[in-house]
């Protein structure tokens, strides 16, 4: 088939962010198909090169179409808006003009990724798949930032029309499939593929994170939790801050480390000032892109994954989580929901409580000195990693529900078959106890 892969935020190997859109469309043109996929620069490394305002690329046999729209997490909310809808009419002219299209593939956010989509299936008469990889618009209403009664009924009927528009509509998570077929949609249209774990990846040798804490000496013999990732105002990572001011005073070898950019950067560091935990048991790096992220969870004991409670990241399939499973580390949490749940039955991590941030200090320090538990963490990171939430696998599956929906007519057998999604490993035995990872780099 020729797909056309419609994705405002593609991010290559060597970018800062989620790569989802990048491993999927180059495992798709392995399997055979044409994938001509329809972006912006904004999460493109400073060393490529747009000099046009729609720019021919191509990456490991993917054929990009680069819009060149500025965005970042550090915009304004109304500026963002903009970008969104602007990128959204570029996208369809762009996109209408594509030849031979058997299939289009939204992913958002934004929502406004409807709108090419819904184009270039009414353009080229073609099925149309939709992603859902944040539910908008709740979240924005939930925080109080969509307020405009009519811009809200706007961004609401947009959502409605994108699931109804879909041959399928694939899901980040269990929670947001069940709160779109509540929706109305039937449920056999819509399929659960989380975020992935690449092993291949994050599985790396201890030397790697040897050479981590050879570039950065002072988290030597520490027990590092570390954080990489978006650095914005539902993120919450402020909560990281808070522990590590509890944290000092209980334990000098547990220490944080946070890598990324976003609009709350700033603000971060001026607490973990103001909290005299900067450069003491915390510390900020720069984003790193996502080829360089295997090396500080190498070095790391456990990787953290945080929101804010008016969030209601429940839903959540944070990239973070799953990069933790990959590399085999325990996974800390602050958010409850589905990740919550497969953390509780795996043993893959813990959840701290969201708002008591002296038991949360407490409760991790137990769990970070309790080396028995800190190893079948490991195992159970690994094993998830492996089977449920493996990258190889969950692509297999997102072909698959491409390609039933994609079919010619005559030789469609049926629309595509949502896949019920199992969210988590059996608890393991003491076989696979016994045969952890290593949780924490031999100094």
């Amino acid at each position: 088939m020729h797909i056309v892969y419609l994705h405002q935020y593609f991010t290559p190997a060597d970018g800062v962010g989620s790569t989802r859109s990048y491993e999927m469309a180059r495992r798709l043109v392995q399997a055979g198909h044409k994938v001509t996929l329809v972006t912006s620069n904004a999460f493109f490394p400073s060393d490529y090169r747009f000099d046009h305002l729609v720019n021919d690329l191509v990456i490991d046999g993917i054929d990009l179409k680069v819009i060149r729209v500025a965005y970042s997490n550090r915009q304004s909310y109304f500026r963002r808006i903009l970008a969104f809808f602007q990128f959204a009419f570029l996208c369809a002219l762009v996109a209408m003009r594509i030849r031979n299209v058997d299939l289009v593939f939204a992913t958002s956010t934004p929502l406004t990724i409807m709108i090419p989509g819904i184009a270039v299936k009414w353009r080229h008469a073609v099925p149309m798949v939709f992603e859902v990889r944040d539910q908008w618009p709740k979240v924005p209403i939930t925080l109080g930032i969509l307020k405009n009664p009519l811009a809200v009924i706007a961004a609401q009927w947009m959502e409605r029309t994108a699931y109804r528009q879909s041959a399928h509509i694939v899901a980040l998570s269990p929670s947001t499939r069940d709160e779109i077929v509540a929706m109305g949609i039937p449920a056999d249209t819509v399929s659960v593929i989380p975020n992935c774990s690449d092993t291949d990846l994050f599985r790396v040798d201890h030397a790697v994170g040897g050479r981590f804490l050879d570039q950065h000496p002072h988290l030597k013999n520490k027990k590092i939790i570390a954080y990489a990732g978006t650095l914005g105002f539902a993120n919450g990572v402020d909560y990281i801050v808070q522990l590590a001011a509890r944290m000092k005073s209980r334990d000098s070898e547990i220490c944080f480390v946070i890598a990324g950019d976003g609009a709350k950067r700033d603000d971060l560091g001026a607490l973990a000032e103001k909290l005299g935990v900067y450069g003491e048991n915390l510390w900020i790096l720069a984003p790193l892109p996502k080829n360089q992220v295997p090396a500080l969870l190498a070095a790391a004991t456990a990787v953290c994954s945080t929101f804010i409670l008016e969030a209601a990241p429940w839903p959540n399939s944070a990239n973070k989580f799953f990069d933790g499973l990959a590399a085999g580390k325990p996974i800390i949490i602050n958010y409850l929901g589905w990740q919550k749940e497969v953390l509780d039955h795996s043993g893959a991590g813990i959840a701290l409580p969201p708002l008591d941030l002296d038991r949360a200090a407490d409760e991790l320090k137990y769990f970070l000195d309790d080396e028995a538990a800190l190893a079948k963490s490991c195992a159970a990171s690994s094993l998830l990693a492996d089977t449920h939430y493996n990258r190889a696998h969950l692509a297999g599956e997102l072909r698959r529900i491409l390609e039933e929906a994609g079919a010619p007519p005559h030789n469609r057998k049926s629309s595509p078959k949502s896949r019920e999604y199992a969210m988590y490993e059996t608890p393991l035995s003491q076989r696979q106890v016994k045969r952890a990872l290593p949780c924490r780099q031999k100094q």
